[in-house]
């Protein structure tokens, strides 16, 4: 593990204590008039994905039309009224969004034979469609490549032209901006800012257009009905997302918050979060994750603080010694931006009345004896590195979400 340095900036940091309060809201997300126009910094969601089967019941109770189309087998008109409902939701989000904030929608296309013809239904354009048009501005998207493990993946006809169709095998993480960049105007938010830097490192890898590496594991539901209820995306994808495009203390809305993963993600990044939910039945699955979220948002920390030095190991037989060192680990890193980054430990959570919970986060502490001496006297030496621990390893894969399927 990396060592904390004791250094006049980490005391300045410990005397600033950082709390953030996380609030459920069991309701439709097409109204969203209890948050304030302008007050939110992040949405992060994944909607419920038309013309999914498993959400057709869903889109129905809101929607008789939706339901008469597909007893008809009127697969566009079902498709246009789906998303009908959806579009409520995001005119709220363009509303709440501050000027400079970002949309994060995960969103699959969906394949599906109505009336005896197979098409493939774009909801990634639909949705986009309509976003460009209430004002957002659109910026790079990522395909989530989410390889599936079944053997045999072709669709239609199998080895016979032209019948076979193309494997659907990624979904989208639309991303827009409300407005120009975001202004950090003060000097408190350009500190924030700084502090809430991610590595060199970590930056080429995930602003990539292309994720290959989140895989949905189990979801660990307790209840069978509420999995059949609930297709998540994967702890990572939120938390990556969040750490992305957010700052700490910022406000992460999730307007389609099924099992709490983005509530998670946020706690676990020290930004505040609501998330609204239209299912009651889900709110046991949200507590008992949240109870959890302590232990995997300190093991994620040390993974990635772990990822750093080994990164700083390999890159130093390549290049040498590096031009900045971190103010709080003391370790080195590629750029001046990375100079006051530092990673909140999760030090309490504390449930509240009306589904809230208010969590506590500690400042950079010491684990462990890595001293960077050697890096900096220009002298590599051979030494072992700590791996993840099986319990640590178990503690992550066990928040790996079921992505939506296909």
């Amino acid at each position: 593990m990396v060592r904390v340095v004791e250094d006049p900036a980490i005391r300045k940091a410990r005397s600033r204590s950082l709390k953030t309060t996380h609030r459920l809201c069991f309701a439709d997300a097409g109204d969203l008039q209890a948050i304030q126009s302008d007050s939110v910094h992040l949405v992060v969601t994944s909607p419920p994905y038309p013309m999914i089967e498993m959400w057709d019941q869903c889109f129905a109770e809101q929607d008789p039309e939706t339901r008469e189309a597909l007893g008809k087998e009127q697969g566009w008109q079902a498709f246009e009224r789906m998303h009908a409902l959806l579009d409520r939701t995001w005119k709220q989000v363009h509303r709440v969004l501050i000027p400079g904030g970002l949309a994060c929608i995960n969103i699959g296309d969906a394949t599906r034979t109505i009336g005896g013809t197979f098409v493939l239904y774009p909801n990634h354009m639909r949705i986009l469609w309509y976003l460009v048009r209430l004002g957002f501005n659109p910026l790079p998207a990522i395909l989530w490549r989410k390889q599936t493990n079944a053997p045999n993946k072709f669709m239609g006809s199998g080895m016979l032209p032209a019948g076979a169709y193309v494997t659907l095998e990624h979904e989208y993480v639309l991303i827009l901006r409300k407005g120009d960049k975001r202004v950090f105007a003060f000097d408190a938010n350009r500190r924030q800012r700084s502090e809430s830097a991610f590595f060199w490192e970590e930056r080429n890898h995930w602003f990539s257009d292309v994720w290959f590496d989140l895989k949905g594991g189990r979801q660990d539901l307790s209840n069978g009905k509420t999995r059949e209820r609930s297709g998540a995306f994967p702890f990572e994808l939120a938390y990556r997302l969040i750490n992305m495009f957010s700052v700490k203390g910022d406000l992460v809305l999730d307007p389609f918050l099924g099992t709490g993963t983005t509530t998670m993600a946020a706690m676990a990044s020290a930004r505040n979060s609501i998330g609204y939910e239209r299912d009651p039945g889900l709110r046991t699955e949200i507590i008992e994750r949240a109870k959890g979220i302590k232990d995997l948002a300190n093991a994620r920390i040390r993974e990635r603080l772990e990822s750093h030095s080994r990164f700083v190991d390999e890159r130093f037989k390549t290049h040498g010694r590096f031009g900045y060192k971190n103010v709080y680990y003391g370790s080195p890193v590629i750029t001046r931006q990375e100079i006051s980054l530092f990673l909140n430990p999760l030090v309490d959570l504390e449930a509240q009345a009306d589904d809230c919970f208010v969590v506590k986060h500690g400042s950079p502490e010491a684990s462990g004896e890595e001293d960077w001496a050697w890096f900096f006297s220009g002298q590599a030496p051979e030494r072992p590195r700590r791996k993840v621990s099986g319990a640590e390893a178990l503690q992550l894969d066990f928040f790996q979400d079921s992505p939506h399927p296909n």
